[in-house]
């Protein structure tokens, strides 16, 4: 998205008057240079296991893990409002996570039987699956650790089993969030050696070892798992920008057809600079704490949630990305229309 350049000289008050442009509703509409869609919306959604099962979660006020019928119907519910894709996460019960997370290529895992019944339910929408050990682990960490270390190569052959169970329940678009080197090609490799040459992948090429994704392991139940470990030897340190460039054209390279930075709003100098230097599909995800802070907020009344809600959404556009992965996708597609 590129910035036209200003002329030398922009006009003199009071001649040039800026101010014109905003005094009426449908000159704001009419000049404005950006605009949010329900296609720009992606919804996280989080799966448990159980029948008709519904949990609320704390730091997440308004969001819900769902069991797989209620899952299909909020899927169905969010089709018929336009929303283009959801993205699945599982809540894995604790006696099936191990030390080799093997139960994330279980083909009978929580989001492969999700993934299959939404397919089975014809519902008209994308699936994301994410790729990444953390749900599935004794120890909270995206990849393998041996010694104490996470290990980079060893982890790529989970994660590659792990993209083809989720393929082969139906999966459209594969998301690798591990951040391990070398893992879009490997997954790329494994999908098209199985035939699924025309299954997606959406790469977080940029993501951040950051402080706002404290409600997301409350959510997925990793947050135990991790304890008092980091993640800083695989995801990004946050003072870092032109590393983000290099980890989105090694991840283009592989094979990713989309991009993402994440998280979204303390990172949008990023997102901009993705987009205006590779111009591929860009997205942003708008994270849990982002989602918490802006919520709790407006629960206490410091905020009004929809005003600020579309802003922040706005914001994201404005920046450049394509689409955003927000938990107010359904609130803000029944806004939009």
């Amino acid at each position: 998205m590129s910035s036209p350049r200003l002329p030398s000289n922009p006009g003199q008050f009071p001649t040039t008057r800026m101010r014109r442009n905003r005094r009426h509703d449908w000159s704001r509409r009419l000049t404005a240079e950006n605009h949010l869609t329900v296609d720009d919306l992606i919804w996280p959604v989080f799966v448990i296991e159980g029948d008709n099962e519904r949990e609320s979660i704390a730091s997440m006020p308004g969001v819900e893990r769902l069991s797989v019928e209620l899952l299909v119907e909020a899927v169905g519910e969010a089709a018929e409002l336009g929303i283009p894709a959801i993205a699945i996460f599982p809540k894995t019960d604790p006696s099936l996570k191990t030390d080799d997370a093997a139960e994330a290529y279980n083909s009978e895992n929580l989001v492969c039987r999700a993934v299959r019944a939404i397919k089975g339910a014809k519902i008209d929408i994308g699936v994301i699956c994410d790729v990444a050990l953390d749900p599935y682990s004794s120890h909270g960490q995206d990849g393998l650790v041996k010694e104490g270390y996470v290990v980079n190569d060893e982890t790529l052959e989970a994660l590659g089993q792990q993209a083809l169970v989720q393929a082969e329940a139906g999966c459209d678009v594969i998301a690798p969030s591990d951040m391990m080197d070398g893992r879009i090609g490997h997954i790329r490799e494994v999908l098209d050696r199985h035939g699924f040459e025309h299954v997606q992948i959406l790469s977080y090429a940029a993501k951040y070892a950051s402080a706002f994704y404290g409600p997301f392991r409350d959510a997925v139940g990793s947050a135990g798992s991790l304890g008092s470990g980091d993640k800083k030897t695989y995801q990004m340190n946050p003072a870092n920008g032109d590393e983000a460039l290099r980890e989105v054209a090694l991840d283009i390279a592989e094979g990713a057809d989309m991009v993402m930075v994440k998280p979204g709003m303390p990172y949008l100098d990023i997102v901009y600079r993705v987009k205006e230097t590779f111009g591929l599909p860009t997205y942003a995800y708008q994270v849990s704490g982002e989602y918490a802070m802006l919520a709790g907020a407006a629960e206490r009344g410091w905020l009004d949630r929809e005003m600020a809600m579309l802003e922040s959404l706005l914001a994201f556009k404005r920046a450049g990305a394509d689409g955003i992965l927000t938990y107010f996708a359904v609130e803000t597609a029944r806004l939009l229309r």
